[in-house]
Order: C-alpha cells, then structure tokens, then sequence
C-alpha cells in the first residue's frame, strides 16, 4: 500500500428513464383537469356562433346602411362613425386638435416608461404637456377657436381623466398615507376620516356630489365647469385608494432603517423622499397597477353626470336611426379600446416588476 487512496473513474452522466403516459391521460391529466378541458371546449364551441357573426358574416363596407340589416355584426358603422365615437361633440374642423392631444399622451407615456428618466425634469415635462393639452383643447390662445368643455368628447376626453385624476391624486395619496401613519393626531385624524369616507362612498355617490352638491357648497363667486367637478372627484377617489395601497407598502417596511436615519441626522423629508417611498412603492407595484386600470375603467361612470366620454359618445352613435340597431358593434368597439390601455398598463406592470426584482437579486 502506498498510501493514495485509488479513485474510481466518474460514472457517466444517465439521464432518468423516459416514462410513457397513456395518450388520454396525457390529455387531460386527472379527474378535475379533464372537466375543465371539458368545460373550456364547450365554452369555445358556443363562441363560434358569436365568431361567425363578428367575422366571417360581418359587413365591413356597405353602401347605404340597410345593407347591415342581414345577419353578421355590421362593422362599417365604425367607420362611419368613427370621428363621433373618438372626438364626441367637438367641432369636426377642429378635431386635428384632440388628436394631436391623443399622440402627445401616448408620446409622453412611452417616454416616462423607463425608471431612468423619472424624476423633477420629467414631472416638469409632464406639467408642460397637459398644458399644451388643455390649451389645444380649450382655444381661445394663439388664434385657436374657443371649445368650451361641454363639447369635449370621446377618446381624449377618457385619456384626460384618467392621466389627470391619477396623476393628481398620486402625491395626495402619499401625503394621506405618511398622515395615516404619523404621529400626528390632527394630521391622523383628517387623513383617516377623508380615507374611510370617500372609501366608504361608491364612485357614482362621489361624482352626484361633485356635479350636483359642489356648486352650491362654493361660494357664488367661484365656478367650476362640470369637467372639473368630475375630475375632482375622480382625484379624491383615486386618492384615498391608492392612499391604502402606499401605506401597505410602508408597513412592509423596516424600522431600522427610519432609526438609522435618525441617528445618522437625517432630516425626516429626506428620510422619506429618498429611502422609504422609493422602496415602498417598489413593493406595492401590482396593487397600484390594479388601482390604476380600475380608474381608466372608472372613466366610463362619468356619462351618468353628463360628461361626454367615449362611452358617451358611441352610445350617441348608436342611437342613429339610420342604422340598424348598430349597439353592439359600438359597445365592443370601445371595450377593445379600454381593453389595450388596461392590457398595456398591465404589460408594464409585470415589466417593470421583473427589473425590480433583477436588480435586487443581481
């Protein structure tokens, strides 16, 4: 014996035996998937009556509207009515007007996508925006004939409310929640009492309020048009929910951090503008997305107070008596609308979770 312990040669790599599941089985697995295959085939099976309607009997060019009175969804009443359903009541020689206002949003939001460029100059750029939107909206500067509001309409109209109400209500929010969660008794206690109260509230009570009751709580010297009013209560709404959800993501938080801070003499703004609501927000970020498509889908309530959204207007539309009862078609139209802008803040959502999280574990 030499002392040198003799090594086995390393066996070689076996990958586990290939298993061989019945063809069935691997179809529909056990007992419950196979009734929710089941269940989802009859579910595809009764939507090809709807698919053959919406697609292969539909009418997407017709020369005069009794055409569409056939079966099969009649689709060029969109295109006839497309600028009513996107604009509303606004003049037709100044629609260039709302959409210029439309391709600033979208320009502004693909710009404001990425975390690297959010900050002071941005919010700058974002204040300067909506008010190149309103004054495009409004007129009466620069030559621009005067709209008044009341003939606002359709797409931007939705796109306004909901950029503005959430926007505005953001920082509201966030003073609610530090409140809610100050020492403070006063602060404490107004914030709790405006949180519970307007949670406490449906939407359609909230913008009755704002529309009816508002006016005659303000003094007669001061007018607010009835956009403004829904906005205000489209803000305070938004506000007091996304209020709960930042002080959720404040609880999950740390105390050491807030008592190293302090030891250290750091002022307290400083504490919280640049330790704690950075990373609370990045903890709450699926519940303020789900706060944010609620509100875009909240727009459609504004219709019961009179304000002519995009809902407004493509049941406008559809109240033609020249067209065959064209409803429907004008209802999935502006779901597919409010389903891309949900569907797109959902996407951004998950995508800017995913580079939070590969920045934290990186």
């Amino acid at each position: 014996m030499t002392g040198r312990t003799a090594l086995s040669p390393a066996e070689p790599h076996l990958r586990p035996p290939a298993t061989r599941r019945p063809l069935l089985k691997l179809l529909f697995g056990d007992v419950l998937s196979a009734l929710l295959t089941v269940l989802s085939a009859l579910i595809i099976l009764s939507l090809l009556p709807g698919l053959n309607w919406a697609l292969i009997d539909a009418h997407w060019s017709v020369a005069s509207p009794d055409n569409c009175r056939e079966a099969g969804a009649c689709w060029a009443f969109i295109g006839a009515k497309l600028r009513l359903i996107l604009f509303g009541l606004y003049p037709p020689e100044e629609q260039w007007r709302p959409m210029i206002v439309i391709a600033l949003i979208l320009v502004m939001i693909i710009a404001s996508l990425s975390p690297r460029v959010w900050g002071a100059r941005m919010l700058l750029l974002w204040a300067l925006a909506i008010a190149v939107m309103l004054v495009l909206m409004r007129g009466g500067l620069f030559g621009l004939v005067p709209v008044p509001t009341s003939r606002w309409g359709g797409l931007p109209v939705t796109l306004l409310l909901a950029t503005l109400s959430l926007g505005l209500a953001f920082p509201l929010a966030v003073l609610l929640a530090l409140g809610r969660r100050g020492r403070l008794p006063v602060a404490r206690a107004v914030s709790v009492t405006m949180i519970e109260l307007v949670r406490g509230l449906p939407l359609v009570g909230l913008l009755f309020v704002a529309a009816i009751l508002l006016p005659l709580l303000l003094p007669p010297d001061w007018t607010m048009d009835k956009l403004g009013r829904t906005l205000a209560a489209l803000t305070i709404f938004a506000a007091a929910y996304l209020s709960e959800v930042i002080r959720g993501g404040l609880q999950g938080l740390d105390d050491g951090q807030v008592e190293a801070a302090k030891a250290l003499g750091i002022p307290y703004w400083k504490t919280v503008w640049y330790i704690v609501l950075p990373q609370a927000i990045q903890n709450v970020i699926p519940p303020l997305t789900n706060t944010a498509i609620v509100m875009v889908k909240n727009t459609s309530l504004v219709l019961i107070v009179g304000v002519f959204d995009m809902l407004s207007a493509a049941r406008s539309a559809a109240t033609d008596p020249e067209w065959p009862a064209p409803s429907t078609e004008a209802y999935l139209f502006v779901a597919l609308i409010y389903f891309a802008i949900c569907f797109g803040i959902s996407i951004y959502s998950r995508h800017l979770e995913t580079g939070i999280n590969a920045r934290r574990h990186g």
